[in-house]
């Protein structure tokens, strides 16, 4: 039993997507507390900007004329997709940064499909594997506010982990996350608070439904 944990935000104090993703963890565990969490933190330990770049050029070069740089970033990407493949469940913390995702995931993401195990061509690496994307927003992106549709990262990285990947996912969101600290938005702090709220209790609802799954 295992659960592959990705957090992506540039914030270790704060930083609400970690705080939802903590909720989905603890519940995954209180229902199997012998399972396993994979953990891996861009925030802090972020990969390198050329990672991607240099792994994919060397898919094009014979293994015996890589270079060390190249050969480096064959085995870094096999490393990422080891972790992925090893877990039962997937939870990625991603936080709307610029109305889109982290440079961090994008990043992650670039460097897995160079692994032939998620090459393009492969269908459904994920396979039906649960995926939960808890996505953090400071504004208000819903329907009928001013920023409708400006939110760019759902919809990618559901294609990503859907459609090319084949995991089932589910969408944890919360908003209005800089209501407490953004004077303007002081009025909407209530409707912050409850929002926050309903993005734990989906969050719990899905770590227990990730346990069975996997049981």
């Amino acid at each position: 039993m295992s659960l592959f944990r990705l957090d992506t935000s540039i914030r270790t104090e704060g930083s609400v997507s970690r705080e939802v993703t903590d909720t989905l963890e603890k519940a995954y565990l209180e229902q199997h507390p012998g399972g396993t969490v994979i953990r891996r933190d861009l925030g802090t330990q972020p990969l390198p900007a050329d990672l991607w770049a240099t792994a994919t050029f060397a898919g094009y070069t014979p293994e015996d004329q890589r270079s060390e740089a190249q050969k480096t970033a064959v085995a870094t990407a096999k490393e990422l997709v080891d972790e992925l493949l090893r877990a039962d469940s997937i939870v990625v913390g991603a936080p709307l940064y610029n109305f889109g995702v982290s440079q961090h995931l994008k990043t992650w993401i670039d460097v897995v499909i160079t692994d032939p195990r998620f090459a393009a061509g492969v269908e459904n690496p994920l396979a039906g594997r649960p995926v939960a994307i808890v996505v953090a927003r400071g504004g208000g992106y819903g329907a009928g506010t001013p920023r409708e549709g400006w939110d760019h990262g759902i919809g990618w990285l559901s294609r990503i982990f859907a459609d090319v990947w084949g995991g089932a996912v589910t969408v944890v969101e919360a908003e209005l996350t800089l209501a407490d600290t953004v004077e303007a938005m002081a009025a909407l702090r209530p409707l912050a608070a409850e929002v926050r709220e309903k993005a734990h209790q989906q969050a719990a609802a899905t770590g227990k439904e990730f346990a069975q799954s996997a049981a």
